[in-house]
Order: structure tokens, then C-alpha cells, then sequence
């Protein structure tokens, strides 16, 4: 494509290859020009080069951040559920939208357990970059596939870019501050947060190293890795959960049995993983060159004839078999949180927060879909983009089955 050499992975033999085999080669992923400047060139976890950075950001992320052992990111999880099950509650009987309930409940979860319960009142404002953000990462580029025409820019992306990074910086800049101020202060208000968890590594890192030059670079953090950590989380951890509710109810309305497994091999919460080569490399016997950008397509691994049974089938009891797949990296033909070096560090908490949410939802409320609609009559489309969203938002009508106060 362009300039750029392009190789899909469909198929699980090739995803053991490229994840597993040679995860050396292919642990780098690739970013646009977009991603790149919005990032602070790859300042973040998720689109750093593999390495020393790339290991102490994913360490940062997996101890200080996702870790279980961090109470604040799973009490943003009840707290904002129970929130959302007492609105839903003030509205039995009426048409409820779920998807925009979702997404509205998974952008407060991730709010508060990034920045914290006391920056609630500027969220608007952040909610606004984020979209923003999302829209030039999604932009077609030329440049990014024929860099010689850098100049062709019709959509002005060169100019949102800095307004939109400007933007960023100004408002988590000072979260920032703030935070560092309170620290000084040595003032504790509320529950930490992500900010919180950054900073403490920052200085019990920088007092541990302090006799290896080689060792104090790789582990600096600075203002601009904080700041795209901190959209890495916001990105990773919105849409994609929303989207996964989301479906999880829709396939409940036209199945009620225990689905998560089957929901998470037709529904990824990430589709398509990106990852580059880097150097020259073979899979499957054809040459992949270096810096090629090769995408693994876990939407088609996962609906693969070769591997499953009636793969377009919704069919939860499948994952019943002993010897079923599980999600978590080693079986090939089913991985929805990716493999290898560049697995999803944040699969726990995505998946506490999707069981949370259902759970809640479910226990809570019998929900039937409006106007006589039949559970076959539900659309199942779904859209291009970071999670494969569902084409039209999920509309059903809840029915309080509790008769303790929700």
C-alpha cells in the first residue's frame, strides 16, 4: 500500500508465528504520523518500540496500574456501576439506550481510576480532546503511505494535530502540577489514582539507578510519558469494554446462556493488532521484510472453518469441552487480548469491569426488547473501528427483579 508493505494474518498457524515463534521480530508496533505526534513520538507503552523503554512502561503498567493489588482502579469499577444501576433504576419501564449507558458508564470508570474522582467537573472538557484525538488517529493520511507527499492536506490534520495536542497539554499539565503540588504538601485527599501511581514510580525508580547512567535513561519519566500513558488507558480501556457490554447484552437478548468465552471469539475487543517487523523475517515460507506492518486479524482467526465448529454460530456451550481454547495468549486460534511480548496488560481490569457491569446488569433488571421486536430480529452488524462496535446501539426496556432499594 504505497510505499508500505502490508501482510494480514488470518489464520492461527501464521498468529503462532508471528506472536510466539518470531516475537522477537515482530514485537514493534507501528504508528502514523497522527500517532506518533500525539503520543510525543511514542512516549506511551503502546506504541513504543520494543525495548528498554517499552519494558520498564509495560512494568509501570501491569505492577503500578492493573494490578489487583490496586484497589482504586476496581473501586472505580463498583463505584461508577452502582452509579449507573440507580439511574437505570429511576427509569424502568422506558426505553433505555444500553450502548450510550455503557460508554457512558466505561468513560467514568476510566476517568476516575486514571485522574481521580476530584477532576469530575473538567471531564467534559477532556471527554472533548479524547474525540478528537480519536478522529485524527482514525484520519486517512496520504503521507503516511507516500511520505513525498507530506504536503497534500486537504483535511488540515497538520493543524488539528497541534491544537489538539496543545489542548492535552494544557489540561493534564496541570492535573499534573496539582498532583505534584499535593505531594509536596504531603496532602492526601480521596483515593490515588493513575497520575499517583506514575509519580511514585518516577521517584522510587530514579533513587534505585542512580549508578547506571544507561539504567536512569531507561527508566525517566517524564511529563509526556504520563500524558500519553495516560490516553493509552482512556483509549484502551473506553470503547473497547463499552463495546464488549454491549454485545454481551445484545447476545443475551437473543441467548441467555453463559457466553463470555463465545462473546469475546465473535466480538474481540480489538479486531485487528497492529505490529511491525523488526528486521527481515519468513512465516509460512513467504519473506516479510523489515519494517513491514503486519496485522493480525483475530476477527477472522476466531470465525476460522478450519478451527471451529459452525463459527458464525453463537453457541456458548462449545467452550464447555475441556479442551477448548482459553483466552489468555497460548491458544492461537483464540486471542482476543493479543499474545506473546505485546498482549494486552490491562486484560484483567477490562474484564473485571465487563463482568462487573453485566453482572450488576443482569441481577438487577429483567431487560425485553421494545415494540414486540423477537430476540432473531436483532441486528448483529457491526462497524469498522477500534473495537468493531455494533452497527446500531443495543435499545431494550428494563424491568426492576429485585424488590431490596437498588
Amino acid at each position: 500500500m504505497g510505499f508500505l508493505h502490508m501482510v494480514v494474518i488470518s489464520n492461527a498457524e501464521a498468529a503462532r508465528e508471528v506472536l510466539q515463534v518470531q516475537d522477537n521480530i515482530f514485537s514493534n508496533r507501528p504508528a502514523t504520523i497522527a500517532i506518533r505526534y500525539l503520543t510525543y513520538d511514542r512516549a506511551d507503552m503502546a506504541f513504543a518500540h520494543y525495548g528498554p523503554f517499552w519494558r520498564q512502561m509495560r512494568k509501570i503498567c501491569v505492577v503500578k496500574l492493573f494490578s489487583r493489588k490496586r484497589a482504586e482502579s476496581w473501586n472505580s469499577v463498583r463505584g461508577e456501576v452502582d452509579t449507573i444501576v440507580r439511574t437505570i433504576a429511576a427509569n424502568v419501564g422506558d426505553p433505555i439506550n444500553v450502548g450510550e449507558v455503557v460508554y457512558y458508564l466505561t468513560k467514568n470508570i476510566v476517568y476516575r481510576a486514571a485522574l481521580g474522582s476530584g477532576c469530575r467537573e473538567r471531564q467534559a472538557e477532556f471527554i472533548s480532546i479524547l474525540e478528537e484525538f480519536s478522529k485524527l488517529f482514525e484520519a486517512f493520511n496520504i503521507a503516511d503511505f507516500i511520505p513525498c507527499l507530506w504536503w497534500v492536506d486537504p483535511q488540515h490534520l497538520n493543524k488539528r494535530l497541534i491544537k489538539a495536542r496543545a489542548a492535552l497539554d494544557g489540561f493534564i499539565d496541570k492535573i499534573i502540577d496539582e498532583h505534584v503540588e499535593k505531594r509536596r504538601r504531603d496532602i492526601c485527599e480521596g483515593e490515588s489514582d493513575m497520575v499517583d501511581g506514575l509519580l511514585n514510580f518516577y521517584s522510587e525508580e530514579a533513587k534505585l539507578n542512580n549508578d547506571s547512567v544507561e539504567q536512569q535513561n531507561a527508566m525517566r519519566v517524564t511529563k509526556d510519558n504520563i500524558k500519553a500513558v495516560i490516553m493509552d488507558v482512556m483509549f484502551g480501556g473506553t470503547e473497547t469494554v463499552a463495546s464488549g457490554i454491549e454485545w454481551t447484552m445484545a447476545e443475551l437478548m437473543r441467548s441467555p446462556e453463559e457466553l463470555r468465552r463465545e462473546m469475546l471469539r465473535l466480538h474481540p475487543p480489538i479486531p485487528l493488532l497492529l505490529h511491525e517487523t523488526a528486521e527481515n523475517a519468513a512465516v509460512c515460507g513467504y519473506h516479510v521484510p523489515k519494517g513491514a506492518r503486519v496485522i493480525i486479524n483475530v476477527w477472522a482467526i476466531g470465525r476460522d472453518k478450519g478451527t471451529w465448529e459452525e463459527p458464525e454460530a453463537f453457541k456458548p456451550l462449545r467452550f464447555l469441552n475441556p479442551e477448548a481454547p482459553n483466552f489468555e495468549g497460548s491458544d492461537f486460534e483464540f486471542i482476543p487480548f493479543g499474545s506473546g511480548r505485546r498482549s494486552c496488560p490491562g486484560m484483567q481490569l477490562g474484564l473485571y469491569g465487563l463482568e462487573v457491569a453485566v453482572a450488576h446488569l443482569l441481577h438487577s433488571f429483567t431487560w425485553e426488547l421494545p415494540n414486540g421486536m423477537k430476540p432473531s430480529e436483532l441486528d448483529t452488524s457491526d462497524v469498522f473501528g477500534l473495537a468493531a462496535p455494533r452497527a446500531s446501539r443495543l435499545v431494550a426496556i428494563p424491568t426492576k427483579r429485585l424488590m431490596c432499594p437498588l
